[in-house]
């Protein structure tokens, strides 16, 4: 199948043409379709699938065979993050740009002015985050009255956020007739209960397992010492020659003080997260994409929605304390049927989080020892400190013995 069988029209093609696309990824050639007949949607698919232009390109379609253009928006994307927000007005403005379709986003962190004189001007499509736009609405700002489609991209992180009372409000602003669009990564019980608040009769597309990873996505998983994880770090980079690489902490400190590290050890970095201003994340992630910085130290919620082309390798530091939050950091990689690697720096004091990760997975993960770096303890700052299970965990002592002590890797038996 080729975009010309999906039912765009031309000015749509010419933009993905000039993209260097031919072929729709499997849930833009599901959903597509399925969105121009006007139906609801709830779409599962892991991060990388080429969604975003799943839900754009028959978004931009149906607001240009309306005609309707007025001052107020006609289509609202709600995002979790300030960069996915970013990223998918970019492609709203490229798929759309031989279309007479004004659009704009809206996210904190920035200052609101500008954003209320774009408002005012009027707009047919509204790229969003919830906090933002609920702060356009609580000063009028913005009219939500005229919204014909909903979109709710990466749904689970939202919920993940706490954002689903912010989603709630959003939803009595809009008329009550619309067509709505969900998307989300991983599927849970409040994503479905989600779901059926607000989904009229929708189609269902899943086009992967439930939590599962990219099949592009190489993963393996490297024992080592927790004092010893930044120096190993440092000799996978220079030893393989990685011109990028994001990285994954758990902590906003946590990504400091390893950007620091990097430096220190002569390798490009810098962290992004929460505290960092808007400015100087939309600069690290513009200088990590042109290739003036080697390495990006980032947390889950900076680095969930980032949008970065042939990104060969993710490295998870330190594992996630939430399963899920696995699928979404390596799904950096891989992306669009492109391959990639993802290696977990795994310390003993993390097998447990390990073991969660492949029930999840439902399926191992490669185990490769790099020889001089030997499995420790997982101590914290050189020690071991009963009841923690390295940085960030609190676990009783007897949690400590049962899931740390005594296991081998690969198996969660007890090694002989």
């Amino acid at each position: 199948m080729n975009f010309n069988e999906l039912g765009l029209q031309a000015e749509l093609l010419r933009a993905v043409s000039a993209e260097g696309y031919t072929t729709p990824t499997p849930v833009q050639a599901r959903t597509i379709p399925v969105v121009l007949k006007g139906r609801d949607v709830l779409a599962g698919a892991q991060t990388g699938t080429g969604k975003t232009a799943a839900f754009t390109l028959p978004m931009l379609q149906l607001l240009d065979e309306s005609g309707d253009r007025g001052r107020f928006p006609r289509a609202l994307v709600l995002t979790p993050t300030r960069e996915l927000a970013a990223q998918v007005a970019e492609s709203i403005r490229t798929y759309g740009r031989h279309m007479p379709l004004r659009s704009t986003v809206v996210f904190g962190g920035v200052g609101i002015n500008p954003q209320i004189d774009t408002l005012r001007r009027g707009v047919d499509v509204l790229v969003a985050t919830p906090g933002r736009l609920l702060d356009h609405a609580s000063q009028r700002t913005v009219n939500l009255s005229k919204v014909e489609i909903l979109v709710l991209d990466e749904a689970d992180r939202m919920l993940d956020m706490g954002f689903v009372h912010d989603i709630k409000r959003i939803l009595k602003l809009l008329p009550a007739k619309r067509q709505n669009l969900l998307f989300s990564a991983t599927y849970s019980d409040e994503i479905r209960a989600l779901a059926d608040g607000f989904l009229h009769e929708p189609e269902m597309i899943e086009v992967a397992r439930r939590n599962t990873a990219a099949e592009t996505v190489t993963q393996v998983v490297h024992p080592v010492a927790h004092a010893r994880k930044r120096e190993l770090l440092s000799h996978l980079i220079r030893e393989g020659d990685w011109k990028r690489v994001l990285i994954f902490t758990r902590t906003k400190h946590g990504a400091n003080r390893l950007a620091g590290q990097l430096l220190k050890d002569g390798v490009s970095a810098t962290a992004i997260h929460g505290n960092k201003s808007q400015a100087a994340r939309t600069k690290a992630l513009a200088d990590f994409k042109r290739g003036a910085l080697r390495t990006l130290v980032a947390t889950d919620i900076a680095a969930r929605g980032l949008d970065i082309d042939r990104l060969p390798h993710v490295v998870n530091f330190e594992l996630p304390n939430v399963a899920e939050d696995y699928v979404h950091r390596i799904g950096r990689t891989g992306r669009a049927g492109a391959e990639g690697v993802a290696i977990s720096l795994v310390c003993r004091e993390e097998q447990y989080l390990l073991k969660n990760i492949r029930r999840v997975l439902r399926h191992d993960i490669p185990v490769k020892r790099i020889e001089g770096f030997e499995q420790g303890n997982c101590p914290e700052d050189g020690h071991r400190t009963q009841g923690q299970g390295g940085p960030g965990y609190r676990r009783s002592s007897t949690q400590f013995a049962r899931r740390g002590r005594g296991k081998s890797w690969g198996d969660g038996r007890r090694s002989r």
